[in-house]
């Protein structure tokens, strides 16, 4: 199956009460285990690539073509995006849909909302042309992503994000409302309130950030108020050094990668299994 984008999937992700996970992908490792994971629940799924990530991978023109490879290999045949994390300009967002990923996300939610529209617009208006989707951000997300450290967390407000909505055509949005990037220091603390505000004011699929170390009612809640996407990074990278780390201590004379990064994969795999099943997507492909 050829790589998709994720509006179709989130559109029906919330009209049938449950969400697409975006697993970021980090390596070939990572990519092999979430691609087989999605497989195996039959379910569909979102590749997420931070800018830090695809330039650690070799840039967005090598990390498309190691997708689609292990696709064919794979025979994969779920539906599949591959998504540009937490784009900073219009400029990266053009050259990740130039080089094949099949949706962006640009992070324009540190300007001021005209500005961050204006940007916005111009990004919907390209991807659109590709036949890419588009997720935007309003709010911050606390914690770090790549080498952007947020302190604290600004709660989205429902009156910019209704103008947001109004005035560019995206395909999902993506409003700060309590979650963090890495893992959380003490019990997250979501605005379910401003949530459910804000999707009564659209049909438009909501994006939650942040999704490792959320539990699982307040998870289940945020999809029953149309949350249709949720992301995962930190905790596939924990199970994976985890595996790693024992190893290694373990067994100080073995250098062979394949020994250590293949039992982190299945790692990964086994964690975005639980994933997709805690958010209701296994079965849904």
């Amino acid at each position: 199956m050829a790589l998709v984008s994720m509006t179709d999937m989130l559109n029906k992700a919330r009209k049938e009460g449950y969400a697409v996970g975006q697993f970021n992908i980090n390596n070939l490792e990572f990519t092999q285990a979430i691609l087989q994971a999605a497989e195996e629940e039959k379910s569909p799924v979102i590749l997420g690539v931070s800018e830090g990530a695809a330039k650690y991978m070799g840039g967005f023109k090598a990390v498309v073509p190691m997708v689609n490879g292990l696709m064919e290999s794979y025979g994969t045949s779920v539906p599949v995006a591959i998504h540009l994390d937490h784009g900073s300009s219009f400029e990266k967002c053009k050259e990740a849909v130039d080089a094949g990923f099949t949706s962006v996300m640009i992070d324009a939610s540190s300007q001021p909302l005209e500005e961050n529209i204006r940007i916005t617009s111009e990004v919907v208006e390209y991807a659109h042309k590709h036949g890419a989707s588009v997720e935007a951000e309003l709010g911050v997300v606390g914690g770090q992503e790549d080498d952007v450290i947020a302190d604290g967390v600004i709660y989205a407000d429902p009156k910019e994000c209704e103008e947001l909505v109004k005035q560019t055509d995206i395909d999902c949005l993506a409003p700060a409302l309590g979650s963090v990037h890495g893992p959380y220091k003490g019990e997250p603390n979501l605005g379910f309130k401003e949530m459910e505000e804000i999707s009564k004011q659209s049909d438009l699929p909501l994006v939650l950030h942040g999704g490792t170390g959320i539990p699982t009612k307040d998870i289940q809640r945020a999809i029953s108020l149309g949350t249709a996407k949720i992301n995962v990074n930190t905790e596939n990278q924990i199970a994976s050094t985890n595996v790693i780390r024992e190893i290694l201590d373990n067994d100080k004379e073995v250098y062979d990668p394949r020994k250590y990064l293949g039992p982190a994969r299945e790692a990964i795999k086994e964690t975005v299994k639980g994933k997709m099943r805690e958010f209701g997507s296994s079965g849904k492909a």
